[in-house]
């Protein structure tokens, strides 16, 4: 489904072909609020496979998934935390990664073998346009090989990884520094730290205390 909106920037013929390339089971690398990512549909084994490929990413780690609303979480979670709420309400969309409960269906590659599935709302407006078109979530990892900086814009996406990646969806420099901050919900339905990121956690735990 395509939007009849297109970012500032960015081409209806380049939105046109990244959602195609990831239809077709390709490889793209777009813009968020923190880093380029990398964008394969996350229900496409084959896909996954050729990203984990093309990152040099060890097995075993999970891979975040980024959603167009909150109605696609059913699409990837046993249920929404009640913990996670409030904390979509404050910070989606945005740079806050949740780490929820995953669906057993979901692809290993996605969870990691860990059962839970880390997913957000992105505030990035051509990463909101893209999932918009696609009305689908799409993975997210960074776009880096495995150990190196992550991607800020196109050049250091083709620098790294030449023609492995399908297509690159140029949507400018983007912040650099510090990725989304990645928080789970410990078995005492606690809030947990997972990551350091752009959202201190002490915002994240104030809103948690506040409901």
């Amino acid at each position: 489904m395509m939007s009849p909106l297109t970012p500032p920037g960015v081409s209806t013929s380049d939105l046109v072909k990244a959602v195609k390339v990831i239809q077709q089971g390709g490889v793209v690398a777009f813009p968020t609020e923190t880093y380029y990512g990398l964008a394969v549909d996350p229900f496409n084994e084959v896909a996954l496979a050729r990203l984990f490929e093309i990152k040099k990413r060890p097995l075993g780690k999970a891979v975040l998934v980024l959603v167009n609303g909150k109605e696609q979480l059913l699409h990837l979670v046993q249920q929404v935390t009640p913990l996670f709420q409030p904390l979509m309400d404050k910070f989606w969309p945005g740079p806050l990664t949740l780490v929820f409960p995953a669906l057993p269906l979901l692809s290993q590659f996605l969870t990691g073998g860990t059962g839970t599935i880390g997913v957000r709302l992105s505030s990035h407006i051509v990463a909101g346009c893209l999932l918009s078109c696609l009305d689908t979530p799409v993975t997210a990892t960074s776009a880096n090989l495995s150990g190196c900086e992550p991607a800020a814009n196109a050049a250091q996406v083709e620098a790294q990884f030449g023609n492995a990646v399908d297509f690159i969806l140029d949507g400018g420099q983007t912040p650099g520094g510090k990725g989304s901050t990645l928080v789970g919900c410990g078995d005492d339905g606690s809030c947990i730290l997972l990551r350091e990121g752009v959202i201190p956690f002490a915002q994240v735990e104030s809103v948690v205390k506040m409901n």
